[in-house]
């Protein structure tokens, strides 16, 4: 044993709102060593005297154990509930993995590195330039911050590898537009059901089967970016009514419809029933009907409608044309498209090749990429519009292509930083308010613990 004398004290617990997931309680002084050893082991703070491991392949019973193993070579007493202890010793194997000739050991070692993965992601190491899909499975190619590693990833969750790796993100990008050019998307997959539940324990311990509080819908005023995204074939239709130069193309498939400029060199299309942090609109301008493509831009589901609606302004002036195919971006063109931003006076980074301008709250903001903006035909955005936790963990993002003219971003960059819109929300109806007051003191019970559906004991 080392370490000095101390008096902290970590008590293990099961999730009360996570099959899987383990609470670390803290008690006694000083803390220091404790946190730091619990955080390299994966355990993130949740309050001053709580710390909460939740892991995408579900072993937080066995990292806990040798969580409390090595505190206790340091020095420090730590406590397994009993609920935790028979979690630690129960025998279970994943339904179905694919590497069935692999033992419980070899296959504790494969999620890890998909864990590690994971981690990576959500603190910022590893960054997510594009994902596709590739036969069902998603793969995605990202890039180390701190070692300049671009890397090919293949699977989700658990399953998640890396696949492949490149001396430079050109090259990674390159490679990974060769191979799927038809599904690629920029930006992070949407989040698996898993890691949804994952990221909630990491921030709750409140469990799911409280009895539900009778609410009434308002309406509340917010900020554009926070508002409520439209209703697609309505917004659609309304700008095609106010525009007659604008005609309704419907396609031989159900998914998809096209609006069209009189002119056919601007183009919108709406992708029907798409996931919400997928691309549903795509914007298109063309010099004439049969040339390639001036500029494009894209939104996600999501995306507010004050801002779309922004946008098809935009399109309605007939300002669409407003550029050169080719033309390179100067330091001219990005002050032009960023001043509403520089005027309301948000925050500029630079971060390597990407420029950053985000509002007080850094829960909005504007990213210029300046490495997508050197190759005209790049699937990249070279400018993302979004709002969310974090620009890497998006709400809802616009991404527009390197010769989108600085009129539109400047429009976009306006309705960003001074428009407002509506947002439904819910709040306890009066008249049960003290009746829920009453019921909701009772203990919430501990749900029983469960491995996932793609688990069997």
């Amino acid at each position: 044993m080392s370490g000095t004398s101390t008096d902290v004290h970590v008590r293990f617990d099961t999730h009360p709102a996570h099959s899987t997931a383990v609470t670390a309680h803290l008690t006694g002084s000083p803390q220091g060593t404790a946190q730091a050893l619990l955080t390299g082991r994966g355990f993130e703070t949740l309050d001053d005297r709580t710390m909460v491991l939740a892991r995408i392949d579900h072993e937080e019973p066995h990292w806990a154990n040798k969580t409390a193993q090595e505190l206790a070579d340091q020095g420090i007493a730590s406590e397994i509930t009993p609920r935790l202890r028979e979690a630690i010793h129960e025998e279970w194997t994943w339904a179905d993995h694919p590497m069935s000739w692999l033992t419980r050991s070899e296959i504790r070692e494969v999620s890890d590195e998909a864990q590690q993965i994971h981690d990576d992601i959500h603190h910022g190491r590893l960054l997510i330039h594009a994902h596709a899909d590739d036969d069902g499975t998603t793969v995605a190619v990202g890039t180390y911050r701190d070692t300049g590693k671009s890397v090919y990833l293949h699977g989700e969750n658990h399953l998640r590898c890396v696949a492949g790796a490149f001396d430079s993100i050109a090259e990674a990008l390159t490679a990974f537009e060769r191979a799927h050019r038809d599904t690629l998307r920029p930006g992070h997959a949407p989040m698996t059901d898993t890691e949804r539940q994952t990221a909630q324990a990491r921030t709750s311990l409140q469990t799911t089967d409280t009895p539900p509080v009778a609410r009434e819908p308002v309406t509340e005023q917010v900020a554009a970016y926070a508002a409520d995204p439209a209703d697609p074939d309505v917004l659609l239709d309304n700008f095609l009514a106010e525009h007659s130069d604008w005609e309704k193309w419907r396609t031989w498939s159900d998914e998809t419809t096209h609006a069209i400029h009189e002119s056919h060199t601007l183009r919108i299309e709406l992708t029907h029933d798409a996931r919400p942090r997928d691309t549903a609109w795509t914007i298109a301008a063309y010099e004439t009907p049969v040339s390639d493509r001036m500029w494009h831009l894209t939104a996600t589901g999501t995306t507010p409608a004050p801002m779309l609606q922004t946008l098809f302004s935009h399109l309605a002036d007939g300002d669409g044309w407003d550029t050169v195919i080719g033309r390179p971006i100067t330091d001219t063109t990005v002050t032009a498209a960023t001043k509403p931003l520089t005027d309301a006076g948000w925050t500029h980074t630079v971060d390597g090749r990407w420029m950053r301008w985000t509002n007080p709250s850094e829960d909005a903001g504007v990213q210029f990429d300046a490495f997508a903006a050197q190759n005209p035909n790049s699937p990249l955005g070279t400018w993302t519009i979004w709002a969310g936790p974090h620009v890497d963990q998006r709400t809802w993002a616009l991404h527009a292509s390197p010769s989108t003219p600085a009129s539109v971003i400047a429009d976009l960059a306006g309705e960003l930083t001074h428009g407002t819109g509506t947002r439904a929300s819910t709040v306890p109806k009066q008249t049960l308010q003290r009746t829920e007051q009453i019921t909701n003191t009772s203990s919430p019970t501990t749900p029983p613990r469960t491995r996932p559906t793609s688990i069997r004991r």
